[in-house]
């Protein structure tokens, strides 16, 4: 049945008082469980002051920060549902999440006020604007009752989806959902009282607040927060004796540059984990490497809480690239065919899981509903295939694979050949239209000390380990891959920058 995520706060407030809750360093914040309780409580009675009811949507506009925990539990103590936005989203893009969630209030960032003000004009919006710094003002006398009756079947989230093809949906979470997903967390990645749990990627992102913030609000351990730059990230463990992050493969491939990587003191860490996009089995070794052994990959998708498959520290040299063998503790993963069957080993299928955290369903959107949720299951769009001891790993998104003369290629194998060449710092493949062949095989890539490579070398090394037809047509040497917040590179900007005539 799951249990309403606010709970957490009151329960380690009673329980744990005085152990700290959150720390920002960079904003002097060290809060406890009783304080941070307290300033929840009051910013709850805020946004019923605000008008906001039971049911409600509350935009979290803003990058990690304090004010984000307390708008959080304020929101879901006031029986609101929290909508967490990226804080890089432009006018256009909040006002479209503004008009599609109807939302009540929006708590923003100061630096982020007239992006706010002008997207509630755009969307023609109602909702109250409320800065992050007021939430921490005393509660003001009077307003809406605080709901009394809430249920683990009320809604909680509404996680708005990257939004890399078209227009962003949102995954609706109930509190039953958001609380299967931290405490599976917390448990499979041994989150304990004491710990102390660094976030440093956006927490308006579903795996950074279900994951991290809320899987150590479950177990009582501390919330270490600050905003991801490459040498943050080690600062922060080697300041705050950290013992688990979360972060993107990027985050670790950035601070994997640093030079003075190895003057940090890392010594704290109990597992770094990643996710959230690929990993080859080249850049999980070298990663390993400059970090330690204490690696645990983890896939899963917004629309399952997130949740799905690890794999563990003791089987990340073996099978480094796979994203394990088996669902997470409340979690049960297939591979399988179009009709529903399962895939013989090594052949490739669509991941489907099954778990008490998946989504209700999309917000306002029953057809994208029926086509992911079907007979208890979520159809991820993600491919994969399964090796011959069951591990499971990552073909590609669906909606990535490439067609190219009716025959299928999937963009990641050729990456992880492409990105093997030493002159390749990392890599992006994808398909362009093509009159006579459907669609060409193209690759961007960032040159390694930033010189472009010949085209007919990096044809001829992929050649010698890809049939023909998978080796891209046009290299196209780049300075930067383009990706979102999350760390996902957009092959949709690629398409587009690099659509050419036909070759």
């Amino acid at each position: 049945m799951g249990e309403l995520v606010h709970r957490l706060l009151e329960r380690n407030a009673q329980k744990y008082p005085q152990v700290q809750a959150l720390c920002d360093p960079a904003n002097g914040v060290n809060w406890s469980w009783a304080e941070l309780d307290r300033l929840a409580g009051a910013a709850a009675r805020q946004l019923a002051a605000a008008g906001v009811q039971r049911g409600e949507r509350v935009v979290l506009f803003m990058p990690n920060r304090p004010e984000f925990a307390v708008g959080y539990f304020a929101t879901l103590r006031a029986g609101g549902v929290a909508v967490p936005v990226n804080p890089r989203f432009t006018a256009p893009e909040l006002a479209h999440i503004l008009k599609n969630s109807g939302a009540a209030a929006v708590v923003y960032d100061p630096a982020l006020a007239q992006v706010a003000t002008q997207a509630v004009a755009q969307a023609e919006s109602t909702a109250q604007l409320l800065s992050a710094p007021a939430l921490l003002e005393p509660a003001p006398a009077g307003g809406l009752p605080l709901p009394t009756d809430l249920t683990p079947d009320d809604l909680a989230e509404l996680i708005y989806t990257s939004g890399t093809t078209g227009a962003p949906k949102a995954a609706v979470l109930s509190h039953a959902a958001v609380y299967a997903t931290c405490s599976m967390f917390a448990y499979e990645l041994d989150i304990r009282l004491g710990d102390r749990v660094l976030s440093l990627m956006p927490m308006t992102h579903s795996a950074v607040l279900n994951l991290t913030f809320l899987g150590a609000a479950y177990a009582g351990a501390t919330s270490v927060i600050g905003n991801y730059a490459p040498q943050v990230l080690p600062q922060l463990v080697q300041q705050e004796r950290c013992t688990h992050f979360f972060g993107a493969p990027v985050a670790y491939l950035l601070s994997g540059k640093l030079p003075n990587l190895g003057e940090f003191d890392l010594s704290s860490m109990k597992r770094w984990i990643y996710g959230g996009a690929p990993m080859s089995r080249e850049q999980v070794l070298a990663v390993r490497e400059k970090f330690g052994p204490n690696f645990v990959a983890v896939y899963g998708l917004t629309e399952a809480g997130p949740n799905g498959t690890a794999l563990f520290m003791a089987e990340q040299v073996a099978h480094a690239g796979s994203v394990g063998r088996r669902g997470t503790v409340n979690t049960e993963v297939r591979v399988v065919r179009p009709d529903g069957s399962e895939t013989d080993p090594n052949e490739v299928g669509e991941i489907l899981l099954r778990t008490s955290s998946a989504m209700n369903g999309y917000w306002q959107n029953e057809a994208a509903t029926r086509e992911t949720l079907r007979d208890g299951w979520i159809w991820t769009g993600d491919l994969a295939r399964r090796d011959d001891e069951g591990y499971i790993y990552v073909v590609d998104r669906k909606k990535d694979l490439i067609i190219t003369g009716g025959v299928n290629v999937y963009p990641k194998e050729v990456e992880d050949v492409l990105a093997r060449h030493p002159a390749v710092e990392e890599c992006a493949v994808f398909g362009t239209a093509h009159p006579e062949w459907g669609e060409s095989v193209v690759a961007a890539y960032v040159p390694r000390g930033g010189g472009a490579v010949a085209a007919a070398e990096l044809d001829a090394f992929c050649a010698g380990q890809l049939a023909r037809f998978k080796v891209p047509r046009q290299f196209h040497p780049i300075a930067a891959l383009p990706r979102n917040s999350n760390g996902k590179i957009l092959k949709p900007v690629l398409r587009q920058q690099f659509s050419a005539p036909s070759d």
